[in-house]
This record gives structure tokens, sequence and C-alpha cells, in this order.
């Protein structure tokens, strides 16, 4: 047939189309690479049965009961090094998202191998069908225009889809038997998350990548499916459709409209213009912020209690204007106070900068103080006159933003060994770094704390604030890559070294304070083994860690937290 001939189908399912091929061809995986401009980000496989993943991943009895629950997700599973599934399905990982049919047509596709469709391949590519980073097509006349492209067949039907809707994508944890979402959608959005409050009609328009909006009614929040990165025009109407939906099917008019903090993101302007128009307030929320009060909310947490708030990730708009992303916060509902953050560096470029992490990695290594060394593999990719530019944008401040992101931390430490010096998509550095990981490593690298005195004119102390300068780690990490360190011990002991950071800080924080609980939330916490070795150190020490089992993590978890952040500061 012809996905055995290595061809390439669109095939219409429950929220949207997918893109089919077979997932043991390598020459028809390389081949959708190239026409959905999708260079490295990993392929979601679909296979008939459990008996079938087991050939090809470890599965645990909980995973099993995930992969085959009716909200039938895609969850990450550990490879097997048996697996005949082409290594281009996640390049550079030791996972597979699998999931099992759940259409009639999946069905069809995948009978039992021993069945009267034999002739069919049993382990199928399942991506989302669309062009890179567009909203998924799923209208029949749409999907033959955006898509014509990439595939050389469709298979469709005559049942209209009201809602495109994307597949949800899960990890299991092992951790109090949770699972952690990386993208929640079909299966699972629209469920309400249960919060302890009778809420009044609030509309919160979440983050401007993974996006999600939140409408709150009485005792539950509805937060959206996975709208996706509102960078473009086609998402950004996705995001305009999905909320007239929600308003017309739960018979709901805000009265309080939620948003970042960021101006100029595009969920932030529909927020402003939408209050002006409907006549009601707009309550701007700090992106860190939000994270913990969305983790707290969906965990129930009382408006009374205040918490250590662990917020990292790659990019928020802080409220001084920088680039925040490796803060710790005690927080409640309606405030916060940063006591501890990483150190500012200059981001050289910005954006350009998140693409490339060699620029980073040098930047990053200039501002510690550490010698361009040309054996570094990040000094190693730019030529000369790159880092001319580099470091005159650092030192004249052209272009560059201050951040204390804890994702870019992760993006320079990947490039400085080697691991990868440009991404294909968000975070890869990051969990190419995870993925190198020696599990027995114990020894780790350390961080110092210190005053943050600030760099103004008057030179004043900030006796609240403490910094938290990895310099010393990223000197370590150059120290050991010369030695000849494998990419996996420095791995290992850098993830370590933020593990006993946490808690170091954390315990501080015990003492001055009495505070007990820690909300884990931010794109970072996706990384497994950070996340299980916090959780673990916590609990061993006393704490209690609080982590999401409902939304994500990342930005697709943000907007429940903006909505109860707005009712403590306007109604309570």
């Amino acid at each position: 047939n012809l996905l055995n001939q290595g061809k390439i189908i669109a095939i219409k399912g429950l929220g949207g189309f997918h893109i089919a091929c077979d997932a043991t061809n390598p020459e028809a995986v390389e081949l959708l690479r190239k026409r959905k401009l999708r260079i490295d980000k990993p392929f979601a496989v679909m296979v008939p049965d459990i008996s079938t993943i087991r050939e090809h991943c470890l599965v645990s009895d909980e995973e099993a009961a995930l992969l085959e629950s009716r909200a039938r997700p895609i969850l990450i599973l550990e490879r097997l090094k048996t697996s005949n599934i082409v290594k281009q399905i996640a390049p550079n990982q030791n996972t597979i998202g699998m999931m099992l049919p759940y259409t009639p047509l999946h069905y069809l596709l995948l009978l039992n191998r021993t069945g009267q469709n034999s002739q069919f391949p049993h382990i199928l590519v399942m991506t989302s069908g669309n062009l890179s980073e567009e909203p998924i097509a799923f209208d029949n006349d749409q999907a033959r225009l955006q898509l014509s492209s990439i595939v050389d067949y469709y298979i469709m039907h005559n049942r209209p889809i009201h809602t495109r809707c994307d597949d949800s994508v899960v990890r299991f944890l092992g951790i109090n038997n949770t699972s952690n979402f990386s993208r929640r959608s079909r299966g699972f959005a629209p469920n309400p998350i249960h919060v302890p409050w009778n809420m009044p009609q609030i509309l919160a328009t979440g983050a401007e990548l993974k996006n999600t909006f939140c409408i709150t009614r009485d005792h539950y929040a509805f937060v959206s499916h996975h709208i996706g990165d509102l960078e473009n025009y086609e998402t950004f109407t996705s995001f305009e459709e999905g909320i007239r939906i929600f308003e017309n099917v739960f018979k709901l008019k805000p009265e309080v409209i939620a948003h970042d903090l960021h101006p100029n993101y595009l969920s932030s302007r529909y927020a402003i213009e939408r209050s002006f128009q409907d006549n009601c307030p707009s309550v701007a929320v700090q992106h860190h912020h939000a994270h913990i009060a969305s983790c707290m909310g969906e965990n129930q947490i009382p408006s009374t209690t205040k918490v250590i708030g662990l917020s990292f990730d790659g990019t928020g708009y802080g409220t001084d204007g920088a680039i925040w992303g490796g803060e710790i916060f005690i927080a409640d509902y309606k405030n916060f106070d940063r006591l501890y953050h990483l150190k500012y560096f200059k981001l050289p470029g910005g954006d350009m900068a998140i693409r490339n992490p060699a620029r980073i990695a040098v930047a990053y290594l200039f501002q510690s103080d550490i010698d361009l060394d040309n054996r570094i593999p990040s000094v190693q990719s730019l030529n000369t006159e790159q880092i001319s530019i580099l470091l005159s944008q650092i030192t004249h401040n052209i272009n560059a933003p201050l951040t204390s992101s804890m994702g870019r931390l992760f993006d320079a430490v990947a490039s400085i060994i080697g691991i990868r010096q440009h991404i294909n998509y968000e975070a890869q550095a990051a969990i190419e770094l995870e993925a190198a990981i020696d599990p027995d490593e114990k020894s780790a690298y350390s961080f110092d704390v210190c005053q943050d005195i600030r760099d103004n004119s008057t030179g004043m102390v900030a006796p609240d604030e403490m910094l938290i300068d990895s310099s010393p780690v990223l000197r370590e990490v150059v120290a050991d890559f010369f030695k000849g360190c494998s990419a996996s011990i420095i791995s290992a002991k850098f993830h370590n070294g933020i593990v006993n950071m946490i808690l170091s800080i954390c315990s501080e924080i015990r003492k001055r304070y009495n505070i007990t609980e820690v909300v884990l939330s931010g794109g970072v916490w996706q990384n497994h083994t950070l996340l299980s070795k916090t959780f673990a150190g916590l609990e061993e020490n006393s704490f209690h860690p609080i982590i999401h089992k409902s939304l994500p993590p990342n930005d697709g978890g943000i907007s429940l937290g903006q909505s109860i952040i707005a009712y403590h500061r306007l109604f309570l």
C-alpha cells in the first residue's frame, strides 16, 4: 500500500489532521522532516496496542493505564535499544512519544499485524497536520490547501470538526502517581480545574508561547486546549475563535480580563482592547507569579498560605523590564517577594541568541571572566567577527537585554560542552543536555549566593534580594571539559548542583519565614531528572513540595494563575 511505499498521507482525526508515514522507514521520515520544515523536533508514533509499545519502550502498569485511558494522550516513554523505530523520530533523545489509536479510522489502519490489514505498517508517525509553527489543519478544504506541499495523499471524511485540538502530550512522573503535561489538549481540555473559591466570570488570556486561555465561573476554571505560539496571524485567529467558542458553550461574559505583564504580547493587547470594548477592568499579572499561582490553584492551596515559589523557565517579563526566569519567591495569590534570583547576564541579540546557544555561552563566559579559549566548542562554532560583535553588544549595551533565565543557563552549558550550538525547536539544547546525564554520578557543581548590589549611581544595596551567581559553575564546567570529562558526567554534576542550590536556599528561607510549602512551576520543570531529584530532596529535608498535576508547568498553565491572581486582587 501507499504507506509501505514510503508515501506521506494526511489523515483526518478528531481535532484535526495528522500527517502519517511508516515510522520504520528512514527515507519516509527524512522526507517528512524536509517537507514539514521540522528538522529535529520529535515526532509522535501511533501503534495498535500496548504489546507493540512494549517491543519498543519501557512501559509500567501506570503508563499502560494512561495510554489506554479514554484520553489517549501521547505518552513520553523510555526507548529500548532494540527498537527498530528509526532514530530520526526523536534525534539525540532516548525517549519516544507513543500513543494508541482513538478513532475508527486509526483502528482500520492499525489492525493487528496478523489481521486482514497486515499489509499496512503497524508503526506510524502521527504528527500534527500543519506547517511548522502554524495551527493544525481541521477543515477538508483547508487541509488540501495547507498540506499540499507536505503530503502525497489524503484520507478524509465528511464529519466537520467544530474546534481544532492537538493531541495531549504527557510524561508519567512516578511521583505520587502524577503525570507531567507538556501539552494539555485533546482528551483533557476543557475539563474544569476545581478551585476552592466561588469565582466570578474572569477571562485570562495566557502567555505568548504555548498559549492557552482560561475562563472561570463558580468553583470551576475552564483552561482551553493548546492554542500554540501567538507569533502569526493564523494562530492568533485560532486564539480569538477559541475564546468565542468557550464563551458561547459555557454561557459566559467576562467581568474581568487578566493578562501577562508584557505590554506587547498579542494576548496582552487582545485583553486590553477587549476590556476597553466591554467596559470591564483588566489586570496585568507578572509571568512568574502566574506560574506559581497556577500550581497553587490547581492544588487548592488556601488563600492564606504563603509558599516558597521556584519559578524557572526561559523567558518572562519582569517588573524591572528584564527577562526573568530563575526566580525564587515568597508568594501568595495576591503578591510575591523575589528573595533570590539568578544573577543577570546580558543576552546579546535577544531572540537570535535564544536560537543560537553558542552566542549565549560565549556571552556568559565573557561576563564570568572566563577566557574564550578556542578549545571550547561554543567559541569554535563562531568566527572572530561574530565574537567581536557579540562582545561589542555586551560592552556597549546594544540589543543586549538583561536576563536571569534558568533556561538560558541550560543552553550555555549544553553549548560549552559541545551538545548543541544551534537549536531547531524550543528548549532543544536543554532537552539534549538532560538526555546525556549519567544517572550514577553524585558529585555536583557549586553556585555562589551573595547580596544583590544594584548597578546604579548610588550603589545602594537591595537587602531583600540575593543573587545566585552561576559563574563558578561555568568555570567548573570548562575545567572539567578541558580535563576530558564526558558530557554525561558534566551534565549530571550541573543538574545535581541546581538541586543542591535549591535545597540550601529553601532551608535558609524556612529559617527566616517558617515556610515549608515549596511550589515548582515553569518550563524548566519539564526536565524529568531535575524535577524528580528536587522533589525527593525537598521531601527528605521535611519540605512539602507542590507540583503540577492537571496542567503543564510551562506557559500552557499560566492562564489559570492569571485568573486566580486577578480574583484575589479585585474581589478579596
